[in-house]
């Protein structure tokens, strides 16, 4: 079993507790190791409970884990929900009178400065350092660089608490690793992943939990060189992608279920016209508004079959960060090279989640699209064997036309029976041709090795990941890499294996894929449909007893 560290601090919407989670796990970064991130908030801008949770290790790390070794709660909520969470020899540091464990002055030190709220989170990480044996002269340098707006104040404050805390406690000196790494959020990723693709226009309108990217993108557009545009709503949003893709522009549009749901129509726009835009679908609790901050993977069979009439669509699911990176660059690339509409599903569990990671740029292929305008007159939709028609964007001396109707392969609206039937067909090639290039490709991620199978998909990987590492199961464990095309031709291996799936949703959504396009008996599921990962201790006890 790998020596874990995990940290906590909790308190109030506006205590500065996602930034004080994110700068813990830079702070184990700078020890040179591996950390998980995972933050907890409701729908407020102030108030309720919110909580971040860092675990780390000298070897990479899949999940947090619940139980902390440092819990910091900044009010009398946080330490009653977070205080069971505490190990036996963990250290508890509240508010002073907020209850039982060190008390710190931590409320009333911050009102010293001129932003008493906000500042209290730098309170967590002065702590954490402490506890930590990270020497002051050190901390403070560190500290500079994270919070560099009102660093002054911040590092005063922080002098206060680090000083506080080593005279009251014993550090715990845990053990540094040899490889610098950085700690990414999944939604960072996914957008680097896109821009070292060649993305030119990211469109959004923001909705959780994939609006980090929009921000990604805002605040890096200069030297990305793309267009970031936040149309007046999802309708819009999706049809200007669409607009872009009409002049050749590589455009992506990031969303969730209830902003997908207005999108849908524009989708099948998409899969008619053959336009080349790429969808990234984040998943939160649903239906409608449900829980818009918590995790969920209800929305497979949405993202499988959106918008109406046959038409090749492309969906795949990240299950790490590295790979939500190189995935997002991939599906830009096949949006592209099939001339048809893809989405990238993720959820809010690796969207804003953040792990140490190493992104390799070479993963990821640039788009470069072929124009040929082929013979005159051009034909937008001509017909060929593999179902890929010539590509040109104005301006050009030629007509160029897309069109929503059916359409003859010139792009002029048909009512033809037998055009009809044609422009079906090929379709059909498109899509066989996008299957045989998949076979080629790795479509199927695969850990361990055992007699029972243990299937996933998505983020809900890496919390089966950490179970197995925790408790050295022995299982294979498969995570389809795409869901449509679904990899059948990988799949199919594993009928009449001993199989479970493990799965955010209550009603095994990929247990039932699994049954009706591979033919497989699942023999049972593993779900959880309460907003919340997995947390990986947890997990391997129900592995374990669905195994017996």
């Amino acid at each position: 079993m790998k020596d874990v560290f995990t940290y906590i601090i909790g308190g109030k919407a506006g205590q500065g507790i996602m930034k004080a989670g994110e700068v813990a796990g830079n702070l184990f970064s700078m020890l040179k190791r591996y950390s998980f991130q995972v933050n907890e908030y409701p729908s407020l801008i102030r108030g309720g409970h919110n909580f971040a949770i860092v675990s780390s290790s000298v070897k990479p790390v899949y999940s947090f884990y619940r139980d902390a070794d440092v819990i910091v709660a900044l009010d009398r909520r946080s330490y009653e929900i977070h205080k069971s969470h505490l190990k036996p020899m963990g250290l508890m540091v509240v508010n002073e009178g907020d209850g039982e464990g060190l008390g710190l002055p931590i409320v009333a030190e911050s009102r010293k400065f001129q932003r008493p709220d906000l500042i209290q989170g730098v309170a967590g990480v002065a702590v954490l350092a402490a506890f930590l044996g990270v020497p002051e002269q050190r901390f403070q340098e560190f500290l500079k660089e994270a919070y560099p707006k009102g660093a002054e104040e911040n590092q005063a404050y922080a002098q206060t608490m680090y000083g506080l805390t080593k005279a009251k406690t014993s550090p715990r000196v845990v053990a540094q690793g040899t490889k610098s790494m950085r700690n990414i959020v999944g939604n960072d990723a996914i957008a680097m992943g896109a821009a070292a693709a060649g993305l030119d226009c990211y469109f959004s309108y923001p909705m959780t939990p994939t609006t980090g990217i929009l921000h990604f993108f805002a605040s890096n557009a200069d030297v990305l060189r793309l267009a970031v545009m936040q149309p007046e709503n999802e309708l819009a949003v999706a049809n200007m992608a669409i607009g872009a893709a009409f002049t050749g522009a590589r455009s992506m549009v990031g969303t969730s279920g209830g902003g997908f749901c207005l999108m849908e129509e524009a989708f099948s726009l998409a899969g008619m016209s053959e336009a080349t835009v790429l969808f990234v679908l984040g998943q939160r609790r649903g239906p409608s508004t449900g829980g818009p901050t918590y995790t969920e993977q209800a929305d497979l069979f949405f993202a499988l079959t959106p918008g109406q009439g046959e038409f090749p669509r492309l969906v795949a699911s990240p299950g790490s960060i590295e790979e939500a990176f190189s995935l997002a660059g991939a599906m830009l690339d096949l949006v592209w090279r099939f001339q048809t509409p893809g989405i990238l599903l993720t959820e809010k569990h690796l969207a804003e989640s953040s792990m140490s990671v190493d992104l390799d740029p070479d993963q990821v292929p640039w788009v470069n699209p072929v124009l040929d305008a082929g013979s005159e007159p051009y034909e937008r939709y001509r017909q060929t064997p593999d179902g890929i028609s010539p590509l040109a964007f104005p301006p050009s001396s030629q007509v160029i036309k897309w069109n929503s109707y059916e359409h003859k392969p010139n792009g002029w609206t048909t009512e033809d029976p037998a055009e009809f039937t044609s422009m079906h067909e090929k379709r059909r090639r498109k899509q066989a041709s996008l299957v045989s290039f998949l076979r080629a490709q790795k479509t199927v991620n695969t850990y361990g090795d055992g007699e029972a199978v243990l299937f996933t998909f998505g983020s809900t990987t890496l919390s089966v990941r950490e179970a197995i590492e925790y408790s050295d199961l022995k299982v294979r464990l498969v995570q389809p890499i795409f869901l449509e095309p679904l990899p059948v031709w990988e799949l199919e291996q594993y009928r009449g294996r001993h199989a479970f799936t493990i799965e955010q949703n209550s009603t095994g959504q990929l247990a039932m894929l699994l049954h009706d396009k591979v033919g497989m008996q699942i023999t049972g599921s593993i779900l959880k449909y309460d907003g919340r990962p997995f947390e990986p201790t947890e997990l391997a006890h129900q592995i374990q007893e669905a195994l017996r």
